[in-house]
């Protein structure tokens, strides 16, 4: 029993010095890297400045492609450096001249290369370098692959802002801000303002529709109402009275009377009178 604890004991104690054996030997590896990062981050900073200085960057990026920018900045690197292990991505050569054309407009030239420093993440190495200028300063920011073959994927030159330079941009930004905000609150007002104008445009615009005439119904045809004259001259006793009222009226006898017929009055011109 005594000889099987000890026996688990002396196990123990060798994974347990492999392991901490392994971690030195990672940790040594990575240091290694990091600072093979530095070294080449130094030496890319020094490069890219005497390209942007001496030649011409734009003629460069309008007749090379990423790819053949990545092969001219390597074999330019191992002439400039005698190191023919470096790599670097096209895209990351492109970005170093962009950016350190325009960096350097403002510093005018780099006098003074800082000490850089550096954090792993993962797959990569991110190695910051600060940069001092005749007239600004600034940092470089390199990204490599965290591998043997530390292959260069991105160069940036960041310059500095003063205290002023960043006041300014804070107001800008402010202004900009606000002033859209009350672009916006101009904008809804307008369009709200419009919900009562478009009903009448769309009216003005539309067709009126044509009424329909009312059809006038024909006259009904006049009828002529035709009153049958009544032949009273047969009513021995009306034509007696009628008689012996015109003879009181001339003043004659009856005897020199006779009547043939008799017609009714129209009874209009009584009404009249």
């Amino acid at each position: 029993m005594k000889k099987f604890a000890k026996t688990l004991l002396m196990l123990a104690c060798v994974f347990t010095l492999t392991a901490c054996g392994s971690e030195n030997t990672m940790s040594e590896l990575q240091e290694a890297k990091i600072s093979t990062a530095e070294a080449k981050s130094t030496q890319v900073i020094g490069l890219t400045t005497e390209l942007v200085t001496k030649e011409n960057v734009n003629e460069m990026l309008a007749n090379y492609n990423n790819v053949e920018l990545g092969d001219l900045f390597t074999s330019t690197f191992m002439q400039y450096t005698g190191d023919g292990s470096f790599t670097c991505q096209g895209k990351a050569v492109n970005g170093a001249l962009t950016s350190f054309q325009s960096g350097l407009e403002d510093m005018v030239s780099i006098k003074e290369i800082g000490t850089p420093s550096s954090v792993v993440d993962d797959d990569t190495i991110i190695v910051t370098v600060p940069v001092t200028g005749e007239a600004a300063s600034g940092s470089v920011e390199l990204i490599f692959t965290n591998d043997i073959y530390l292959r260069m994927t991105s160069c940036t030159l960041n310059l500095n802002e003063t205290m002023g330079q960043l006041m300014t941009r804070a107001a800008l930004n402010t202004l900009l801000g606000m002033g859209t905000v009350f672009v916006v609150l101009i904008l809804i007002s307008l369009i709200i303002s419009a919900f009562g104008v478009i009903p009448k445009i769309q009216a003005s615009f539309a067709k009126p529709k044509e009424e329909a005439e009312p059809v006038a119904e024909p006259a009904a045809p006049a009828v002529d109402i035709v009153e049958e004259e009544e032949d009273l001259s047969d009513d021995m006793e009306l034509v007696a009275v009628i008689a012996a009222a015109i003879a009181s009226y001339e003043g004659t006898s009856v005897e020199g009377f006779r009547v043939r017929s008799i017609k009714r009055a129209n009874t209009n011109k009584w009404k009249r009178a």
